[in-house]
């Protein structure tokens, strides 16, 4: 695969930076200097926030209630514009790519404006650090992270047999379990059973969420053993728990889950069965080496064919075009707030993404006829055809831009029409709008 190819099905687009797949592996290798140059938000921060609006909500305190719903917008706020940042800016562009597929993985979203940069959090704190690592510690970091906890309503997951649940007459929440079977580790229809799932979340009873963050509450944890998929589990505190879920990690169903996502993701909504074999070989081999299964991914001939197979989701849209129209890092991070939401949050809504909440913990489809739609594309025409003179003035020649952006990807009737429209700001237009830059 050529240099295009590469920076389109493994990166955000053209302009390309890295050449071949051993760059991108060496970048990954390497170290995260994006997450150094544009920092995001971490727990320690927002944690102080959270609690503020708790106190103030309990003694009715409404400027303090308000007061702690700005401090969390504009934690938010600061994400999003290190998300875009590093997205925009990188020249490691796989290690963002990954990035984003790990965090949809492990959707987590925002459920009112206090939580709103929570999601951020998990995944800088619990994502960023293992992409090149090992898939059971980024596991065990993202379960045990308060962002989750908070998600999928472990704070309201009570051994019925523990002190706490005995004394306050609280049961199990089943969300965290059932979703690390069903969408983390093993995947829809893996054969475990119901028995597995209320099995695991009585072993999950001690995660708790303190003021602070993450912690271990032995009062509320299920007493005894607990046996899933045909393991005991014995022991008092994290041990067990954590041994869980490097069994998880370690089960050949979820070697399965993850390559075929991996390969659905980057490659084709239809993937070849080989490709997918040799992900799940190399995770299964490797005990799960992120860093090698990646490794096999963009080295594999299945992933290097001719074509954009997949459609570029709202989000790789926008980043695909501010890289393309060379768009700033400090440009993003100096912005207003409300710019942001006029070209980015309000549009990415409208395009059916909205930042950072998908709609359940399944994360956002891959289909292309999810994101073809009559509604989307409107959606991203408008935005190509408005936003770009906001972004950079004054716009690139159009028929220089078709090339920045998609090089020999260009069609002839693309090439055609660049070259025969009334103004710049058609023929930029045109070239975002295009079939071929909506594909990657």
């Amino acid at each position: 695969m050529d240099a295009e190819g590469i920076a389109i099905r493994f990166g955000y687009g053209l302009p390309a930076i890295l050449s071949d797949p051993k760059a991108l592996i060496d970048g990954l290798a390497g170290p995260d200097r994006a997450a150094v140059d544009w920092p995001g938000v971490n727990l320690a921060e927002v944690a102080p926030v959270m609690k503020a609006y708790r106190e103030a909500r309990k003694a009715k305190d409404e400027g303090g209630v308000k007061a702690a719903r700005r401090a969390a917008t504009g934690l938010a706020m600061r994400g999003l514009k290190a998300t875009l940042a590093r997205a925009v800016g990188s020249g490691d562009v796989f290690r963002e790519r990954l990035v984003a597929f790990w965090a949809d993985h492990f959707t987590v979203a925002a459920r009112n404006l206090l939580e709103a940069p929570l999601p951020g959090v998990l995944v800088d704190e619990a994502i960023r650090p293992y992409v090149g690592g090992r898939f059971a510690e980024m596991l065990k970091a993202v379960t045990t992270h308060p962002a989750m906890l908070i998600y999928l309503n472990q704070e309201a997951s009570f051994g019925p047999g523990s002190r706490k649940g005995k004394r306050q007459k609280k049961g199990l929440n089943e969300n965290l379990a059932r979703e690390l079977l069903e969408l983390h580790t093993l995947g829809v229809g893996a054969g475990y059973s119901q028995a597995d799932v209320r099995e695991l979340a009585e072993l999950l009873t001690g995660l708790a969420v303190t003021p602070e963050g993450f912690a271990f509450d032995a009062r509320r944890a299920e007493p005894g053993p607990e046996t899933v998929l045909g393991v005991t589990y014995r022991g008092e505190g994290m041990t067990p728990v954590l041994q869980a879920l490097d069994d998880l990690a370690a089960r050949p169903e979820t070697a399965r889950h993850i390559a075929r996502k991996l390969a659905v993701h980057f490659v084709a909504d239809a993937p070849d069965d080989a490709l997918v074999g040799a992900l799940e070989g190399v995770f299964r081999d490797t005990g799960g080496d992120l860093l090698a299964v990646s490794e096999a991914l963009v080295f594999h001939p299945g992933a290097q064919g001719a074509g954009a197979g997949k459609a570029r989701q709202p989000f790789d849209f926008v980043v695909a075009a501010f890289r393309a129209l060379g768009v700033q890092p400090a440009q993003i991070l100096d912005a207003e707030p409300r710019v942001l939401r006029r070209m980015v949050l309000d549009p990415l809504k409208a395009m059916g993404q909205p930042f950072q909440q998908a709609q359940g913990p399944d994360g956002w489809p891959e289909a292309e006829a999810d994101w073809i739609t009559p509604q989307g594309l409107a959606a991203r025409i408008e935005w190509a055809m408005g936003a770009p003179e906001r972004l950079v003035r004054p716009l690139p020649d159009p028929r220089a831009f078709l090339q920045t952006a998609l090089g020999a990807r260009a069609g002839e009737r693309l090439t055609w029409a660049v070259g025969a429209a009334e103004s710049a700001r058609d023929g930029v237009g045109l070239v975002l709008s295009s079939p071929e830059f909506n594909r990657r």
